[in-house]
């Protein structure tokens, strides 16, 4: 594995977990740009759509984002790499490199490539409307986030899930816009759906009530709507 190798940095930033099971956690984010998948309420879609490009990506090796890392967080945090779509990278070298420095590594991703790196945790959010997440990585997944912006996509985010451990967690997510406006369809259907299946939990992006990524100087301050889409809002 190449430690030379450069990754496409969209930001970086310390913060905690917002999500999942490792909720309220210190964690240093690490966000690389790119992603083929294109969802509609993408909540970074800086990353990959055409009018809300950055004026530059900065391309940083594997050591040299482990030096961040340890300048900018404290040892116990982990690491957490997401994009956009990090996948899509060969993820080994990163992965050493943070490892070297005692720190877990958790990839958000998903799942439509092959996983690379000695990962720690990983969450899988399917997307049923786009390219489905290889087998491979569904059956490694730690825990499953649904993004639910209509009832239907419980279900259809259930359906990719084939070959899923017994352990992992699954989360039903909804989608931001519509937790925003406290949708009762949304809401309600996830509320139902977990009393009619206990394997299942309702989650919540509780970062975003405390915006607590906008406080670290390196994330991006700027003003993008969900996928692009004025309509949806902020």
């Amino acid at each position: 594995m190449s430690r030379a190798l450069k990754y496409p940095v969209y930001e970086r930033f310390y913060t905690w977990q917002g999500e999942g099971v490792h909720l309220g956690a210190a964690a240093y984010f690490i966000r690389l740009y790119g992603c083929p998948q294109a969802c509609p309420w993408c909540d970074s879609a800086g990353t990959w759509h055409h009018d809300y490009r950055p004026a530059g990506v900065t391309l940083l090796s594997a050591d040299e984002l482990a030096a961040v890392v340890a300048q900018d967080s404290p040892p116990g945090a982990f690491v957490v790499i997401t994009g956009g779509e990090p996948i899509l990278f060969d993820l080994g070298p990163l992965v050493e490199a943070l490892h070297v420095l005692g720190r877990r590594v958790h990839l958000e991703t998903s799942g439509i490539a092959e996983l690379r790196g000695a990962l720690d945790w990983v969450t899988l959010s399917p997307k049923p409307f786009g390219t489905w997440p290889t087998p491979e990585v569904v059956a490694r997944a730690d825990e499953v986030k649904i993004i639910v912006h209509d009832a239907a996509d419980i279900q259809a985010g259930l359906d990719t899930l084939s070959g899923l451990r017994a352990d992992a967690v699954i989360w039903l997510h909804p989608e931001w816009s519509k937790a925003r406006e406290r949708d009762a369809g949304v809401l309600n259907a996830i509320t139902d759906a977990v009393k009619g299946n206990p394997r299942l939990r309702a989650g919540y992006q509780m970062h975003k009530l405390y915006r607590a990524d906008e406080l670290d100087a390196h994330s991006d301050k700027r003003l993008i709507p969900l996928g692009g889409n004025k309509e949806l809002g902020y």
